[in-house]
């Protein structure tokens, strides 16, 4: 591949892989078979990611040969497949993005339709949904289940399987966004924050069961997900008005202790009773003093957010470089999106 082509990458592909060394030949070979007739230059980027048994020494001797578009990134341990995934994200240089998992139960076939989909429908995001999920139902696709239910109500992006890494991106939009902790199983939910919910589409994908290897993933990561959701939640909700959701919250204790003080006091001088032992008195100064400190836990907020615009030299808002626009109905199992002509995200 030469220096020009290297710069007109249109698609990067990113595997992160832990401890998946008898898979790894397998997965080549299916990437490989899935892109032949794909008309552009790609990239395939394989992250290792402090893997602990042969994967990474594996995965040297393998790319020795492919070095020209498969690329292998090399954590220093394991931190996980956030990490992971924004270590390909950072080196990826595609137009287009498509992650998936090094297990094989996604299905590389499926990479092409995700991609045309992104192009044809002017889309940002599309999510793969493993209608037919070959897991165990009461460690894998019960916890998802309540997982995706709780996401989707409280982000307002519903999706029936936020646990997919089969994913395709609009590489513009998604290096808009840096995952931390845990958050790769919130990516369609923080990409809200970037692009129109209307620019996320759900499709059907394959989904196999795991032949070699074990699952990096149990019944405890519900719980996980419960505490990360509360963070989600701010950062699509609140992220550049914190004030709005302390406020929300301050004026809701303060208005209730002042309404209990003024029946105090209505109480005390009108009806000339003794309330100095009621337990609604300390109660309502409770109340009022834990409004003001929330209210102006707001008031800071609002001064850390503009204060965090200022320091990135960033906006609170994308400008879209296409003024595409188009309503689709979509085949079984796709989400129908009607979307509105607009040049802003």
């Amino acid at each position: 591949m030469s220096h020009e082509d290297e710069m007109n990458i249109d698609l990067s592909i990113i595997v992160p892989l832990y401890n998946e060394e008898e898979n790894i030949q397998p997965l080549i070979e299916e990437i490989d078979a899935a892109l032949l007739d794909y008309d552009n230059n790609w990239e395939v980027i394989l992250v290792d990611d402090g893997s602990s048994d042969e994967t990474n020494s594996k995965l040297k001797a393998i790319l020795k040969y492919r070095s020209t578009v498969y690329r292998m990134l090399t954590l220093q341990r394991n931190y996980g497949q956030t990490a992971a995934m924004q270590a390909g994200f950072d080196h990826s240089r595609g137009r287009y993005i498509v992650t998936l998992d090094g297990d094989l139960q996604n299905d590389p076939a499926d990479i092409p339709k995700f991609v045309q989909l992104l192009e044809q429908d002017n889309l940002d995001l599309v999510v793969g949904w493993r209608r037919n999920r070959k897991d165990d139902f009461w460690l894998r696709k019960l916890p998802s289940r309540i997982a995706n239910f709780l996401i989707g109500r409280v982000t307002g992006v519903r999706l029936h399987d936020y646990g997919c890494s089969l994913k395709a991106y609009r590489g513009s939009v998604l290096r808009n966004m840096q995952l931390y902790g845990d958050m790769h199983r919130f990516i369609p939910a923080l990409m809200s924050m970037y692009t129109s919910p209307k620019r996320i589409r759900e499709v059907k994908a394959n989904h196999r069961p795991r032949v070699n290897g074990t699952s990096k993933y149990g019944i405890g990561r519900t719980f996980k997900v419960l505490i990360d959701l509360l963070s989600v939640y701010f950062f699509v909700r609140f992220l550049s008005r914190p004030g709005h959701f302390f406020g929300r919250i301050g004026l809701l204790l303060g208005g209730s202790g002042s309404l209990m003080l003024i029946h105090l006091g209505i109480t005390k001088f009108l009806l000339h009773e003794n309330i100095g032992s009621r337990p609604m008195l300390f109660v309502a100064i409770m109340l009022v003093l834990m409004g003001v400190q929330t209210f102006t836990t707001g008031i800071l907020s609002e001064l850390s957010s503009r204060t965090y615009y200022a320091s990135k030299k960033s906006r609170p808002y994308i400008l879209r470089n296409d003024q595409e626009s188009s309503s689709h109905t979509c085949e079984d199992g796709q989400t129908t999106i009607n979307q509105d002509k607009s040049n802003l995200a």
